[in-house]
């Protein structure tokens, strides 16, 4: 999966969301419920796991995204990005002040290690 190259090193902080709608607008964040926020090396190791997610074709199934993390800079003002996943129809979709339309969404294979590793750490930050 590609991230905002500028936007990744920019990253000192992600939240990770539990989705619990869908926005009203494209442009506005997922509603939900902060879980975690992970800065450092935890935020270095998310990333790199977002980017490794390999990719897949389009599964359809309405797009109902369960979680989704904000990358923000040191200004903790503006998602740089904010990235939603739905690991039934393998979408991610991206919005945010970095995010080029090319980027705005794309397909993983949610099962491939590290999207299973990624929402295994999504879900221990929920219990």
């Amino acid at each position: 999966m590609q991230l905002p190259a500028g936007a990744v090193t920019a990253t000192v902080l992600i939240e990770v969301v539990r989705i619990s709608a869908l926005p009203a607008r494209r442009d506005v964040p997922y509603p939900g419920t902060a879980v975690a926020h992970w800065a450092g090396s935890e935020a270095d190791v998310a990333l790199a796991l977002i980017e490794s997610l390999p990719g897949s074709e389009q599964h359809r199934c309405g797009f109902s995204p369960g979680w989704s993390v904000r990358a923000y800079d040191d200004s903790l003002d503006l998602a740089l990005f904010e990235a939603a996943f739905c690991f039934t129809c393998h979408e991610v979709r991206m919005q945010g002040t970095a995010v080029p339309p090319t980027l705005a969404t794309q397909f993983f294979d949610p099962g491939a290690l590290p999207a299973r590793t990624l929402l295994s750490l999504f879900r221990k930050e929920a219990s």
